[in-house]
């Protein structure tokens, strides 16, 4: 068998697999239902926790967590930006299949005239601006199934009549619109939170609603959504951590440049910057704060924990306040800067204390893993593009490769371009659409992304392609369009090509 097609084989057979489901767990009748507490951050980079590499923010609540369960080492989000991965999770849909691809609010192509992308080569491709309600939400499957619904924080998938409440949850504190605070300190400015005293803290705000959640909830089965603002720019620390931060970057005295030019921009090479180390750490102590309470109230071995975030450290652009090295780039480019993510999963009697995965998983997988993790039948059809990961929670190796998959056909605030990917395995295939340049990398020996070896493995270059192609042929993706005010269209500076029409999709 040709090497294409074996990969197109095995590829296509593993995302049968993940749409037919694995066998529910089994419960007991007489244990108690299995609750889950799902915490989202925003934009934080894979190695921002000390638990994943880094030796300047002090994250001991998140350590601790990933102590007690399993961390995931090679975990994406479905987007390099918030809104479309967070569809991602709540639908179990690669962000492709539904039209959302760019965060909500993004200039559409028609509307570029303003904005720093209308002189580009491309205009990005047209996309769906909410969450559809058609779609049923993780949230309305386990609200149908008698849980009760909470959720805190960041919510960015649509406007009045696409909020929290109107996708399946019980309760909405905090989450609207809109993709970044009006402050990190009440008066917060946000109509789906009231205003504490002067000077509270928006993170520990958000824990302590989610504490008085569990508090009243009593013993119903429940899902707890913490969806942080953190650490989302505008960034504005609390004075005391950030002084603490100040002191530390000023012993550790980093003789590495800050900044190194990659790809075209300004690229942050060390952690140092103190309101970021501060937002990272007043985080910590929130989830802390939540697991407390879970403990407290002897919810702990009853409850599934996750935690991860929506898209990789901001590192190129807006301020460059962290450092995703020895990965490339950041938020909103398509390299592992962007996708890759921490991911700490904690299933108290089922997941060994302290273990670690290189599986690799996608936001996708959440739906399907939490509704087997409950004992609840799969929705194929809804979370067709997730597979769930209850096998490897459970120590259960796997041998079995399935292809993740990413379309941005956009522009990033933060530097990327419009372009696609897709990892089976070791290797990643990146295509961009301005000038049909093709990478490829050896992710387990080179996960900086540092040697593109497209010329030099050609049989894989091109089998990862198709693949990818197949792929946005099958759920529809939409593409950017040439932009007739753009100057003469980039040379291609690779000798991989793809048909010009094969991009341009009307």
């Amino acid at each position: 068998m040709k090497r294409r097609d074996f990969l197109k084989a095995a590829a296509f057979s593993t995302m049968l697999t993940s749409c037919v489901g694995h066998e529910t767990v089994s419960h007991h009748p007489e244990a108690p239902r299995q609750n889950f507490v799902f915490i989202l951050a925003d934009d934080l980079g894979w190695t921002d926790l000390g638990c994943f590499g880094s030796s300047f923010y002090d994250t001991p609540c998140l350590d601790r967590l990933a102590g007690e369960g399993m961390r995931f080492t090679d975990a994406y989000a479905a987007c390099p930006v918030c809104s479309p991965s967070r569809v991602s999770i709540m639908t179990g849909k690669y962000p492709a299949r539904l039209h959302t691809t760019d965060w909500f609010g993004a200039p559409q192509p028609d509307t570029v005239e303003n904005h720093p992308t209308r002189d580009k080569a491309l205009l990005p491709a047209p996309y769906v601006e909410q969450l559809p309600l058609s779609e049923v939400t993780l949230a309305e499957a386990f609200k149908e199934a008698g849980y009760r619904t909470f959720f805190a924080g960041k919510w960015h998938l649509g406007g009045k009549g696409f909020y929290p409440e109107d996708q399946g949850f019980d309760i909405n504190k905090g989450g609207y619109e809109k993709g970044s605070p009006n402050s990190y300190y009440s008066p917060y400015q946000n109509p789906k939170l009231t205003d504490g005293p002067e000077g509270e803290h928006l993170p520990r705000r958000l824990a302590e609603e989610s504490v008085a959640f569990l508090e009243k909830n009593g013993k119903k089965p429940f899902v707890l959504f913490l969806s942080f603002y953190s650490v989302h720019t505008p960034l504005k620390g609390r004075e005391d951590l950030v002084r603490k931060y100040e002191a530390r970057a000023k012993e550790q005295n980093q003789e590495q440049a800050v900044y190194k030019e990659i790809d075209g921009r300004q690229v942050r090479q060390v952690q140092n910057d103190p309101q970021y180390g501060a937002t990272v750490e007043a985080m910590d102590e929130s989830v802390g704060m939540v697991l407390g309470a879970l403990n407290r109230l002897g919810l702990s071995e009853s409850t599934a924990v996750f935690f991860t975030s929506d898209n990789g450290g901001l590192s190129t652009s807006e301020g460059t306040p962290t450092s995703n090295v020895p990965l490339r780039a950041g938020k909103g480019w398509l390299y592992e800067g962007g996708i890759r993510v921490p991911l700490i999963v904690r299933w108290p009697g089922h997941t060994a204390a302290g273990s670690v995965s290189s599986r690799p998983v996608a936001g996708t997988d959440f739906y399907p893993t939490m509704l087997e993790i409950a004992g609840l039948p799969a929705r194929p059809h809804q979370h067709c593009d997730g597979m769930s990961v209850v096998p490897c929670l459970q120590g259960k190796n796997s041998k079995e490769e399935r292809p993740l998959f990413w379309h941005y056909p956009h522009y990033g605030n933060q530097g990327g371009s419009p372009g696609a990917a897709v990892r089976m395995g070791r290797y990643k295939l990146l295509e961009f659409f301005e000038d049909n340049r093709i990478e490829l990398y050896n992710l387990q020996e080179d996960p900086g992304e540092t040697e593109n070896l497209a010329d030099e493995m050609p049989n894989y270059a091109d089998a990862y392609l198709e693949l990818l192609h197949d792929w946005q042929q099958e759920c529809g993706a939409r593409f950017p369009s040439p932009n007739p005010k753009a100057a003469a269209q980039p040379e291609s500076s690779g000798k991989k090509k793809i048909s010009p029409k094969s991009i341009y999709h009307k």
